[in-house]
């Protein structure tokens, strides 16, 4: 087995490499959703953004759910290829690729009465839950694809080839931009032109990720070998990962999901403010991610060859980054955040209302950059029984802090509760953190 030459490179210049593109792409992700919410925001009334922040929790549950297509697979793969093992990647490479569109069909079949479950579950107004199954019944047909991007963007990041990702994620925002802006402004679709965008938009980026993968793939089938292939052991390993880090996801997903809830029992307004608060959460938290997505890289193939050094600095080095754009994160929405505010959405009452709340937005870089880069710690050295258990003691913990906060602060309380739950996390994941140092001890090979 023969390393790759960049594969145990640790360094400011690596760091940037790697977390440039994925900061660049990660950002246009959350800004396809504002663009939903603007494009819509800029309609007579308020129901519409409340109905696409509703489609897009239910898709948080059939989609993200799935998010470790994308994470185990960027583990499996950055060991790998720190380790120079080629069958081993292309056997991964092949597993997830067969994977993920038949989750993807499974998906489209259970999604209908999900959709109808998930808003029998929330309480909002009759209009906003009729415009929202509107939305969600058409975004239900992208599946296979959005699983397949999943897939192709967790190969991409575990070979160090943040660029492809990039390209990749590029691809998709912006065709989905464009094509809100024809079918809400254009073509007056209203909300079910949102969803349709980001159908047509998923399936242009499913065939861009496999042109780019060509070259892999190929490879891949070249050495394929059926008995290696399904070898139960591997199986067993790639079942236990991923069923790790779909119960973390799921978790993380209930928590957001919980907080619009809670915010679409406080009235139409609430609602469409804090949906415009998400959005600078989800904006901050892409960002940060970059470096977060650097160490499952790093770290992941330092710690797949034994190198106990360079693992360490890759953790020091992208999470020193982390937290210099954090505190630059929460600076900018200090200075601008109404300005940005003010981007989403026309209506004078959400305007207001998001404003108010503004300042936890402030800080919640500062607040939410470690649980992000512990994350992606665990994530690319594979200890996800650790991330699975530190996510459901932080769920636990934050349902019940806004058993006390809502009654007594009101959507304070439920910010409040939100700034906790990032805390408690970066806590949680800190505490098995010693765990993967004890790990790789057994492995060490000299620096």
């Amino acid at each position: 087995m023969v390393q790759p030459q960049d594969a145990l490179i640790v360094s400011h210049r690596k760091v940037w490499m790697l977390a440039g593109p994925i900061i660049l792409s990660n950002v246009s992700v959350p800004l396809v959703g504002a663009v939903d919410t603007a494009v819509v925001g800029h309609l007579p009334e308020p129901q519409s953004i409340g109905a696409v922040a509703l489609g897009a929790l239910i898709f948080s549950f059939l989609y993200w759910g799935f998010g470790f297509l994308r994470m185990g697979t960027t583990g499996f793969i950055a060991q790998a290829y720190g380790a120079g093992d080629w069958k081993g990647l292309s056997d991964t490479l092949l597993r997830v690729l067969i994977l993920a569109p038949l989750l993807g069909l499974v998906t489209i079949v259970i999604g209908w009465p999900l959709i109808d479950f998930v808003l029998y579950l929330i309480d909002s107004s009759a209009e906003i839950e009729t415009l929202a199954a509107d939305y969600s019944h058409i975004r239900i047909w992208s599946a296979p694809a959005v699983l397949c991007v999943y897939a192709f963007t967790g190969i991409f990041i575990g070979m160090h080839n943040t660029r492809a990702a990039f390209v990749l994620q590029l691809i998709l925002n912006i065709s989905n931009m464009l094509l809100d802006l024809l079918f809400v402004l254009g073509f007056g679709w209203g909300v079910e032109g949102v969803a349709l965008a980001s159908v047509l938009a998923e399936y242009l980026a499913m065939l861009c990720g496999f042109y780019l993968l060509r070259t892999q793939i190929s490879t891949a089938i070249s050495h394929y070998n059926r008995t290696r292939l399904l070898a139960r052991d591997a199986l067993v390993k790639l079942f236990t990962v991923n069923s790790n880090i779909f119960i973390r996801t799921l978790c993380l997903l209930f928590a957001f999901s919980y907080f619009t809830a809670k915010s679409a029992s406080q009235g139409e307004v609430i609602l469409a403010a804090n949906a415009i608060l998400l959005h600078l959460q989800s904006i901050m938290a892409y960002g940060l991610d970059g470096f977060a997505h650097a160490v499952e890289a790093m770290a992941g193939s330092a710690y797949g060859a034994g190198r106990q050094r360079l693992f360490r600095r890759a953790v020091l080095l992208t999470t020193l980054w982390g937290a210099v754009i954090a505190l630059l994160a929460g600076l900018v929405y200090f200075v601008f955040g109404d300005a940005i505010i003010n981007l989403f959405t026309s209506i004078d009452a959400v305007a207001d209302t998001a404003s108010r709340y503004l300042p936890w937005m402030v800080i919640a870089p500062i607040l939410s950059v470690w649980s992000f880069q512990l994350d992606g710690i665990f994530i690319g050295t594979g200890h996800t029984s650790a991330m699975r258990n530190a996510m459901i003691f932080s769920l636990v913990a934050y349902l019940l802090l806004l058993q006390l906060a809502i009654p007594m602060f009101g959507n304070h309380g439920l910010f409040f509760g939100l700034a906790f739950f990032m805390l408690i996390r970066a806590l949680s994941l800190l505490f098995y953190f010693p765990g993967i140092e004890a790990a790789i001890r057994q492995v060490r090979v000299p620096d």
